[in-house]
């Protein structure tokens, strides 16, 4: 169950890939044979962390998740599954933390991030414990925690958040690459 983890790698998948039994055999013969015996489950969530390893991970997240998603939807079309991707992923190498929020749809389940602690500190003052954390410091949830004006932003349909995010936006567009 999540996360799964392989290397520095840990990935978190809330969603589905639709009519998963009839392409599972197809979806994971794509996965490098290398990595295939670090499989310990058969669920969507862990072959798709799997093809994203293959697809390139370690060189570039976006990228590799965006190799994963259009490889499965690809699939999927060939298949006859019109709509094969929901995803909600989080990703992390220990360093940051990638979000993803897309569905073949175009109706993904709902994705947040906390705003900067620093931030949150100004607007609450009250909220002790976040004296202890750094200032980079984010949350990412399904659904926001509380009800703190300021503290919850929703990760836009096809868009990925990256933590922390340094002198570039919060997120960016994410589209598929269908390779």
């Amino acid at each position: 169950c999540h996360p799964f983890r392989h290397g520095r790698w840990l990935w978190m998948h809330n969603g589905a890939i639709a009519d998963f039994p009839r392409l599972q055999r197809d979806l994971c013969m794509a996965v490098d044979p290398a990595l295939f015996p670090f499989m310990e489950g058969s669920t969507d969530s862990e072959v798709m962390f799997y093809l994203a390893v293959t697809f390139g991970l370690d060189q570039d997240v976006p990228g590799a998740v965006a190799r994963m998603a259009g490889f499965v939807e690809r699939l999927g079309k060939e298949h006859g599954v019109l709509e094969p991707l929901q995803m909600t992923v989080a990703v992390s190498d220990g360093q940051r933390v990638w979000a993803f929020r897309y569905s073949s749809q175009g109706a993904s389940r709902s994705l947040f991030y906390s705003s900067r602690a620093d931030t949150v500190r100004h607007l609450h003052p009250d909220l002790g414990y976040l004296r202890e954390i750094s200032d980079d410091t984010r949350i990412v949830v399904s659904e926001p925690l509380g009800d703190l004006p300021g503290m919850w932003n929703e990760l836009p349909e096809a868009s990925c958040a990256v933590i922390p995010s340094g002198p570039e936006p919060d997120y960016l567009p994410f589209l598929p690459d269908p390779g």
